[in-house]
């Protein structure tokens, strides 16, 4: 009896330890980064960094301003271009598709989720930047190359689909049944029970979805370093080409760890994106708490 008790205190704490791991491993990351940071915050204001638009490292200037006015614009754009589509999807699915087509349907939005990025910026270079600059561009008569922030917002909606769909879909069937039943007795029909009753108990939980698809649109890289043009400016339309704090990372670090100012300014901009993302994610588990209350 003493060795079974021994046992599981073992294995308590052998669990306890792995959680308490996990759980420090975001702490440990932040630290990191911080402290890699250090150089380039001792010696700029960090206002300077984070509202300067001169970014010639050459010359010791370090203005991440261009870099995270494109980050935020083409996650807002993306964002923009996938919420109702993917929300729509997700109340046909929860509430309309029948099993057969909810179980072919719900295997290909997950395996859209397991797509290397990669693939999508190929998809991006091949058929969203030619329809960009042949087709969209005319439309509105702007002159592009088709590398802008619309077409790396076009490949990160496509990218962010599978979780707001698939999260959203989740919450909206979570939604009690009795709520369904009671507004259909009243007389409503379908559509009215879904828009006045369904939709409305699950705010929060589609919130919670919406900001952990901002999150990993927020930081993804590949893709979107492949269309959206790189050019360190602040871009003054969705036709312009912009560039993100990932794809600075991406593209730069290594070359550069020679030069401790530049190593370190790129340290910053990774300590930001994280910091942003960890917000969101803490948002959206808060937002999830409440949906589960309510």
């Amino acid at each position: 009896m003493n060795i079974r008790r021994l046992k599981d205190r073992l294995a308590s704490k052998l669990m306890l330890s792995a959680t308490l791991l996990s759980s420090l491993l975001v702490f440990i990351i932040i630290f990191s980064l911080f402290q890699k940071s250090l150089p380039i915050l001792t010696t700029q204001p960090i206002d300077k960094l984070l509202f300067s638009s001169s970014w010639n490292p050459l010359e010791g200037q370090f203005g991440f301003y261009p870099f995270i006015v494109g980050t935020v614009w083409v996650t807002i754009l993306a964002m923009a271009l996938s919420i109702p589509a993917s929300l729509l999807t997700s109340i046909y699915l929860a509430e309309y598709a029948s099993s057969r087509i909810h179980g072919i349907i719900k295997p290909m939005i997950d395996l859209l989720a397991g797509i290397p990025s990669v693939i999508f910026g190929l998809l991006g270079v091949l058929i969203v930047v030619p329809f960009v600059r042949n087709d969209l561009a005319p439309i509105v008569g702007a002159s592009t190359t088709g590398y802008s922030l619309l077409s790396g917002s076009i490949v990160l909606a496509i990218m962010v689909f599978p979780i707001i769909i698939s999260v959203s879909t989740e919450v909206i069937k979570a939604v009690p049944q009795a709520h369904r039943k009671a507004s259909m007795a009243l007389g409503a029909t379908k559509w009215q029970t879904i828009k006045h009753v369904v939709v409305p108990s699950s705010l929060s939980g589609l919130a919670a979805a919406i900001v952990l698809g901002f999150g990993r649109a927020f930081g993804e890289t590949m893709a979107v370093l492949m269309v959206i043009g790189n050019v360190a400016r602040v871009p003054s339309s969705p036709f312009d080409p912009a560039y993100p704090l990932p794809a600075l990372i991406a593209n730069n670090y290594g070359e550069m760890m020679s030069i401790p100012a530049y190593d370190s300014s790129l340290m910053f901009a990774a300590l930001i994106l994280l910091v942003i993302v960890i917000l969101f994610s803490v948002i959206a588990e808060i937002a999830l708490k409440r949906a589960k209350k309510v």
